[in-house]
């Protein structure tokens, strides 16, 4: 083998023997212009001649370079040389030897492959970062080397210690993993564990976070039952990922809930929310759908800032988008947001889900969106099946790019025997104080015909007197009773048009008023009362039904 040839094929080195032929000048012609005989000696004083690559001994050139270097050729890849470095790392190896069995270390790491591809293409090809035997990493370059026909052509194989570079990735990766485990275990410890069910909604939730190469986001849902039959829906996403937005996250959730006690309108909700995300951090922003079930109104009121539209399913399979209003995320400020509302009646499903399930970089969200229209117009089921149909319709696998959450909700058209759980009945009060003795007896013969225990029955009837002689002292027309019985409560809710919320108060022994809304206090599961759209309130109580024995 000419290992002079093949030393200036190193990587990193450069011939210079074109240079060195073109800047001689050759003896016939030095007296033509030459510089005189004491300036050329100054000349070659001042610049030493520097010996060209091709001049150096080759097998020096190689035991001194810290690197790993073994020659191979023809097509077993013979041994023909390896430095002190390439011995000092895997043990001495006999020349002549194919490197299927002299060098099995490269074997192990899946090299003769690729010697073989060098060796057709007479393309050069590098390995990086492989774990040899002897515990260390290193990069392989692999050079060809041709030579006089195609029996003598060569490889030479180049590999460089990347130990150090390795270990620091591995460290970096460990710490990411531990940073992504951590926001993914405060993601669902944020989350509900359970979620709740109300009377008359069916509802099931998932979430899955991005896979390993992507962070948490700050996706969230939740179900808040705020009495009277009523539910409260949300669901948002945080902009942003790790453990911040997890954490924003919680704080957010945590706000949803209690403004929800509030029992607002689901803008007003939104407008608070707005202020608070902008006082936890200016430059965090969300996105966020807020929504109240009313099964008496059968309608979903809600209100959306910058999130995706509500689809809803009706019972005849039609599928129906929840568009407007919207408003810009929260964060932003200085945006009133308003109230929209979408029916959802007895045997609809609806949806709410954040861009993770829809959004792709190769496609337009719309597009997105109306595959999910078409996903959950053939989705049936309970909601935990539809659930998980719209999550693989969607292509949503442990890798996917970002974290999804979807939130199902159901409102069960009830017939037969399950359909007589489920009542309602309503009076509207018109008159003055002769409005009081027939809601009692309205409230007696509805609660009577529904067979409620005796017990339960005068319960509900005391609150009744209570509640309707509250509002015909406080309230102005228009005055309405409603009854309503579900398969786990019985709710008493009257309705007038002041806006004056009634509160508990302690009722003197000389006070002649002041002690209704603490009977029904004491006397009912629950109570409450909230504004109404267009002015006016509603003031309701709760009973528990007793268990049926089985």
């Amino acid at each position: 083998m000419n290992f002079t040839r093949w030393s200036a094929r190193l990587p990193g080195t450069q011939r210079r023997a074109a240079a060195r032929t073109e800047t001689s000048v050759s003896p016939d012609r030095r007296g033509e212009g030459s510089v005189p005989a004491a300036r050329a000696e100054q000349s070659a004083d001042e610049r030493p001649a520097v010996p060209a690559v091709d001049e150096l001994p080759a097998c020096d050139v190689l035991e001194r370079v810290p690197a790993l270097v073994a020659l191979v050729h023809g097509p077993d890849h013979r041994i023909a040389y390896v430095n002190d470095a390439y011995t000092a790392a895997f043990g001495t190896r006999t020349t002549g030897t194919a490197a299927r069995e002299a060098l099995p270390e490269l074997a192990e790491l899946g090299l003769l492959p690729l010697l073989d591809q060098v060796l057709r293409s007479g393309k050069p090809r590098t390995l990086k970062s492989r774990k040899a035997v002897d515990g260390r990493s290193y990069t392989f370059t692999c050079t060809p080397v041709p030579e006089d026909g195609d029996r003598d052509a060569g490889v030479l194989v180049f590999a460089t210690d990347v130990t150090d570079h390795a270990e620091a990735a591995e460290r970096l990766r460990a710490s990411e993993r531990r940073q992504r485990e951590t926001a993914v275990t405060l993601q669902r410890s944020l989350l509900p564990q359970e979620l709740e069910q109300p009377d008359d909604l069916r509802i099931a939730a998932t979430y899955q976070p991005g896979g390993t190469e992507a962070a948490v986001g700050g996706d969230w849902y939740d179900v808040i039952t705020l009495g009277g039959g009523r539910t409260a829906l949300v669901i948002g996403d945080v902009m942003g990922r790790g453990v911040r937005a997890a954490a924003v996250m919680g704080q957010l959730r945590t706000a949803v809930r209690a403004y929800a006690r509030l029992d607002l309108p689901p803008h007003e909700v939104l407008q608070l929310l707005d202020g608070l995300a902008a006082e936890i951090d200016a430059n965090q922003i969300a996105t966020c759908v807020y929504a109240v079930h009313d099964p008496n109104e059968g309608r979903l009121v809600y209100a959306s800032a910058g999130h995706l539209p509500i689809l809803v399913r009706d019972e005849n399979g039609t599928v129906l988008r929840a568009d407007e209003p919207t408003g810009p995320p929260l964060g932003t400020g200085g945006w009133m947001h308003a109230s929209g509302s979408i029916a959802l009646g007895p045997g609809a499903t609806a949806v709410l889900y954040t861009d993770g399930l829809v959004e792709r970089r190769d496609a337009d969200l719309d597009e997105g969106i109306a595959k999910l229209e078409g996903a959950l117009a053939g989705a049936t089921g309970t909601p935990q099946v539809v659930c998980d149909r719209l999550v693989r319709s969607a292509g949503v696998t442990a890798d996917h790019d970002d974290d999804v959450a979807v939130l199902v909700l159901q409102h069960p058209a009830r017939t037969g025997p399950d359909g007589d759980l489920f009542r309602n009945a309503a009076l509207e009060l018109l008159g003055g104080v002769e409005a009081a003795p027939r809601a009692r007896a309205f409230a007696s013969g509805v609660l009577t015909s529904w067979r409620f225990p005796a017990e339960l029955h005068d319960l509900g009837v005391l609150a009744t007197s209570e509640l309707v002689a509250n509002s015909l002292q406080h309230g102005t027309p228009p005055m309405r009773l409603r009854l309503r019985r579900t398969d786990r409560r019985l709710i008493v809710e009257v309705t007038d048009g002041d806006d004056h919320l009634p509160r508990r108060r302690r009722a003197e022994p000389v006070d002649e008023s002041g002690r209704g809304i603490a009977i029904v206090a004491t006397i009912a599961s629950s109570w409450g009362s909230r504004r109404t759209p267009g002015g006016g309130k509603a003031v309701w109580c709760e009973f528990v039904l007793p268990r049926a024995k089985h």
